[in-house]
């Protein structure tokens, strides 16, 4: 277990650490895994979806009606995991569908699962860092496998199970942030870093070399990319994602 702590903190970025977490998951017998992190959270609304973290091993057709369809809005596991911290096994959710106390929209996430064989399971959901924040990771085992069988799982590993996943989810949080936003440039990272050091756009250009129309040019292409108004916000949300005021990794 100490091995893949220490891989896991050795990662230098979230695609590396993905890998570490699935493979090490599967051999506790979960290989369908989904994990999702926001630090947009009001309520229940998580936030823009291209402003989400989602890592998963599951299918892409199940991804596109899942996540680009919008239905982890009403996901059961989902809704839990916003206002709950820990672990729950997905017991509940068959219970809930036998005895018809559904809501529609539960339902329909309900009857997709089924379909993609995803009858047993189980989530956790980690503590937050702040009241905007929230992350939580399904995890599935192969089609076949019951829920009495995970709930064995979780009874003889749990506790290592919970260990590992917060280590990984601790060390995603200090990484650059995975979304489906276009990625900074280093030019953009550095101009929005000097704006939040409280330099002006004279300033940045005479400390990047550049002239202050080219300084604008670059804030301004990362407010596109962030999707924000105003460079006070893109230096916020890029500072949220962990896309500035990084530490480049050396090979």
């Amino acid at each position: 277990m100490l091995d893949t702590v220490e891989k896991i903190v050795a990662c230098r970025d979230v695609e590396e650490l993905w890998v570490s977490l699935r493979d090490v998951l599967a051999g506790y017998g979960f290989p369908r895994l989904i994990y999702g992190y926001t630090s947009q959270r009001f309520g229940q609304n998580l936030g823009d979806r291209d402003d989400i973290t989602i890592l998963t091993t599951l299918e892409k057709a199940y991804m596109d009606s899942f996540v680009n369809d919008g239905l982890y809005y009403h996901a059961p596991m989902v809704r839990w995991g916003v206002d709950n911290v820990g672990a729950k096994t997905w017991r509940s959710i068959m219970e809930r569908a036998e005895q018809g106390l559904m809501e529609a929209d539960e339902l329909r996430v309900h009857e997709l699962n089924l379909s993609f064989g995803l009858n047993a399971g189980l989530t956790l959901s980690f503590p937050p860092s702040s009241h905007r924040t929230r992350a939580g990771l399904g995890l599935v085992p192969e089609r076949g496998v019951s829920q009495d069988e995970v709930d064995a799982i979780w009874a003889r590993h749990g506790r290592e199970i919970w260990a590992l996943t917060n280590v990984a989810h601790l060390k995603i949080t200090t990484l650059p942030r995975l979304t489906s936003r276009r990625p900074l440039t280093p030019r953009q990272r550095e101009a929005l870093e000097w704006v939040g050091d409280g330099k002006t756009t004279a300033d940045i250009a005479m400390i990047m070399g550049l002239t202050p129309s080219t300084v604008e040019k670059h804030l301004r292409l990362a407010r596109e990319s962030l999707g924000v108004e105003t460079t006070a916000q893109a230096v916020l949300k890029a500072s949220m994602l962990n896309q500035i005021y990084q530490i480049e990794p050396s090979f």
